[in-house]
């Protein structure tokens, strides 16, 4: 099982790291607005840049058997609304 370990998690990763620490250098001794600014759209641009990465073919394959539904739901259950 891969864990979900793939190019585009990773880089998703390492530019939502790279924001926050671009964002907290940037207010060490005082608050510099711009770049703690570039921080933070680093930080917010990395689920995009992971989930287009990932429509781009470089996610983690879904396991066999599992279908969009979220895990635990029962397909049998009665809704009460």
């Amino acid at each position: 099982m891969s864990h979900g370990s793939s190019p585009a998690s990773w880089t998703a990763v390492l530019v939502c790291l790279a924001g926050f620490t671009i964002g907290g250098i940037a207010l060490i001794p005082e608050p510099h607005w711009v770049p703690f600014t570039i921080g933070v759209v680093l930080a917010v641009a990395a689920g995009p840049i992971g989930l287009i990465m990932s429509r781009m073919g470089l996610g983690a394959e879904r396991a066999p058997g599992h279908g969009d539904r979220p895990h635990g739901v029962d397909e049998h259950r009665a809704t009460t609304d």
